[in-house]
């Protein structure tokens, strides 16, 4: 086998600037998503002065804060966090694809990488669980990936 370049980016913060993008619905399990975007941010080198956290009413309206966001040119990276829970109608359904699709469209436009930590769930337990329960924190898991592509993306236009 031949040896092929390879790109890949570390989790350092340092020089990141990073908007995070939260739900005010659900607010309960959105709380503690954010905690843990920015728990994870610190942990790896961020600081206060290079995050910004922006509330949207719920998950339909993050599109276009994401949007928004990138188009600023001012963050390397946006967390969007939120928690859409299924009820009994198929209300679920348009917001959770609505907000899933205008979020990965307002990346790809702009080249600003967004980490998705946008619960979709059964109930409010499962959302729970997933919010630094016993399934961890979807939070963190998102900022470390916006965070990862952020780096990438400064090595790959290097």
């Amino acid at each position: 086998m031949t040896a092929i370049k390879t790109t890949e980016a570390d989790l350092l913060a340092r020089d990141i600037r990073v908007a995070i993008v939260a739900a005010r619905f659900n607010r309960l399990v959105v709380d503690r998503l954010v905690d843990g975007v920015i728990d994870a941010l610190v942990r790896h080198g961020a600081n206060d002065k290079s995050l910004e956290l922006v509330w949207v009413p719920g998950a339909f309206e993050m599109p276009l804060a994401v949007k928004k966001l990138a188009q600023s040119r001012r963050f390397d990276a946006i967390v969007a966090v939120g928690a859409v829970i299924k009820g009994e109608t198929a209300h679920f359904d348009f917001v959770a694809g609505e907000c899933t699709s205008g979020i990965a469209r307002a990346s790809l436009e702009s080249g600003v990488p967004v980490g998705f930590g946008v619960l979709t769930c059964e109930s409010l337990e499962q959302a729970l669980d997933r919010a630094g329960g016993k399934a961890g924190n979807k939070g963190a898991d998102a900022a470390l990936a916006a965070l990862e592509m952020a780096n990438l993306i400064k090595r790959l236009e290097a």
